[in-house]
């Protein structure tokens, strides 16, 4: 019988083994993106303090309303600068971006070049 590796678990390992170098501090907190079929969200993160600053997901109203389907670019796109506009409303101009052991392609490739964009520098 052959047994599969779910790809989940293989994401999870490369998420633990990429955040055993990449924190976020008050200074510099971390950008991490979550991918799921139907969504994509971004949180803003202070590990230090384990408090999350700021957060956006293609399920907020300014998102939903602008497309629709939260599972592509253009919904990625939305969330990158969504999420830049509130880190830069609360003073965060700097980031540490956290890819969570997704390929840096595609909708996470879209919402880190929305925020670049937007004013986030990472």
């Amino acid at each position: 019988m052959i047994n599969k590796i779910d790809k989940n678990e293989i994401r999870k390992r490369k998420h633990l083994r990429v955040r055993k170098k990449v924190s976020g501090t008050p200074e510099c907190p971390r950008l991490c993106v979550f991918r799921s079929n139907s969504h994509i969200y971004a949180q803003v993160i202070d590990d230090t303090n384990a408090v999350t600053l700021v957060s956006a997901s293609s399920l907020d109203k300014d998102v939903k309303s602008a497309t629709s389907n939260g599972s592509n670019i253009d919904a990625a796109t939305q969330v990158g600068k969504l999420v830049a506009e509130r880190a830069l409303a609360k003073d965060i101009k700097e980031v540490v971006f956290d890819r969570g052991g997704y390929i840096y392609h595609g909708r996470v490739a879209a919402l880190a070049e929305a925020a670049r964009e937007a004013g986030l520098s990472f």
